[in-house]
């Protein structure tokens, strides 16, 4: 049995019925529409993707020629030697010119050899080490293995891009105490104490334990959207503390706006 369930009849339903024309709301017209346009225009530049607005025309007589846009090579020249002397080879001997011939010297390269050799400081081996167990030799000298930085002139000194930097900081530092000397001696400025600075970070401390016992209170699930804003709320101002605390700690010396 079919479970598909139809309208109940009605003779009703025969009666014609007027076509009900839904219509729609007129298009939503800003009023700055006319001044947004002006302004457009005005900003506009007028060669920016189109080009000029108006170009003159090529003249008929200037036509592109066939191979006038290929590079052209420079002339041809016809081949000469250099003229200067010094870049020519000197002539080849002719057949009847001799050698020079009969020059003896009285100098015993023996002895000369030997006496040269027997008086020559030794040279001295390079220092290498065996990295394998077969033997293999490597420059001891690219090792690591040689104290050879800490024999620098300049080992143990400090930088002179530390020392410039040093002197940055402390010519900044200079100038922030010179200005707040200043802003003090005009009473614009005044520094917390100790006392003032530990007072208000006890306080600081004793907000953010009673804002964590309440945290720690809060239910385990957040179904509801008001538990989901309150646990939102007391992170952020943990959060906040946390930041305040960790300056206050950071630095000992405090200026405030003398109110």
């Amino acid at each position: 049995m079919s479970t598909t369930m139809y309208p109940t009849e009605s003779i009703y339903n025969l009666i014609p019925r007027e076509e009900v024309k839904i219509e729609k709301p007129p298009r939503y017209m800003s009023k700055f529409r006319a001044q947004v346009k002006h302004e457009k225009m005005l900003n506009k530049p007028t060669n920016k993707t189109m080009g000029p607005v108006k170009v003159d025309l090529p003249s008929p007589e200037k036509y592109l020629l066939k191979h006038s846009k290929e590079p052209k090579l420079p002339e041809k020249q016809p081949f000469s030697y250099l003229e200067d002397e010094t870049f020519k080879k000197p002539q080849i001997p002719s057949k009847a010119d001799n050698p020079l011939m009969g020059i003896h010297t009285k100098k015993d390269f023996v002895k000369t050899n030997a006496f040269e050799n027997i008086m020559a400081v030794p040279k001295k081996p390079q220092p290498i080490y065996a990295d394998t167990k077969t033997g293999d030799k490597q420059l001891l000298e690219n090792s690591g293995l040689l104290p050879k930085y800490i024999k620098k002139k300049d080992f143990g000194k400090t930088p002179e891009y530390l020392q410039h930097r040093t002197e940055e900081v402390r010519r900044a530092q200079d100038e922030y105490d010179s200005f707040v000397k200043e802003h003090m001696r005009q009473g614009t400025m005044k520094q917390l104490s100790e006392d003032e600075r530990n007072n208000i970070l006890q306080g600081l401390k004793m907000n953010w334990g009673e804002l964590h016992h309440q945290y720690q209170g809060l239910s385990v699930v957040t179904d509801t959207t008001p538990k989901k804003y309150r646990k939102e709320r007391l992170e952020l101002e943990m959060k906040q503390l946390e930041r305040d605390i960790d300056l206050i700690e950071r630095y000992k010396t405090i200026f405030i706006a003398n109110n």
